[in-house]
């Protein structure tokens, strides 16, 4: 299915585990994610509804992920271990802007279970660099809540630098946060090819 819109493959080795794009084959699986870390990721999160925490609403929204992969508007990318057929976490691109910014937003989370593990850092440069040699863009920008000093740190180990501090960015777990803004920049970036 993605083959006309992706150059090299999607599933990219980090060791223990692969970072790939979601199929429509992880319903069960990434619905089986947030269930598990509900509470863990809650904090840190918008509020859901409990469709979100359901198969039949994840068969829903991954629906309309799979076409903005198609129109190349979004990648949702899970982390699997190797050894297993759950997902342990997510880094997704949305806001994609081509010409003239090339740049986009990323957000990402792990599973409470696989916390300290470095996972995160090496999926969150892995997905990068795929967003920029196959995708061609020039700056990811993240934010993160001045007190969640484990994605600061994440953010830092990924090459993303501090530009700024937005008041009331987003609305997280029902509550307006202020953020960190970030982003790591394409030093290699090039034209894309069309």
């Amino acid at each position: 299915m993605f083959h006309s819109i992706i150059h090299r493959s999607t599933r990219i080795d980090i060791g223990d585990c692969y970072v790939r794009l979601i199929t429509e084959k992880d319903v069960a699986a990434i619905t089986a994610y947030y269930q598990r870390n509900r509470d863990y990721l809650q904090p840190w999160e918008p509020l859901r509804d409990e469709g979100f925490f359901t198969e039949y609403g994840w068969d829903q929204r991954l629906d309309q992920i799979l076409k903005l992969h198609k129109h190349k508007l979004a990648y949702y990318f899970v982390i699997q271990p190797k050894h297993s057929d759950e997902i342990c976490g997510v880094v997704n691109y949305s806001n994609l802007v081509r010409h003239p910014f090339h740049a986009c937003h990323v957000g990402y989370s792990i599973d409470e279970r696989y916390q300290g593990l470095g996972i995160m850092g090496r999926a969150l440069a892995a997905a990068n660099q795929w967003m920029f040699e196959d995708q061609s863009f020039h700056r990811i920008i993240a934010a993160y809540m001045p007190r969640n000093e484990k994605s600061a740190a994440v953010l830092r180990k990924c090459g993303f630098e501090i530009e700024g501090t937005a008041k009331d960015y987003l609305l997280i777990n029902g509550r307006w946060e202020d953020h960190i803004l970030t982003a790591c920049l394409n030093a290699s970036w090039t034209p894309p090819i069309n």
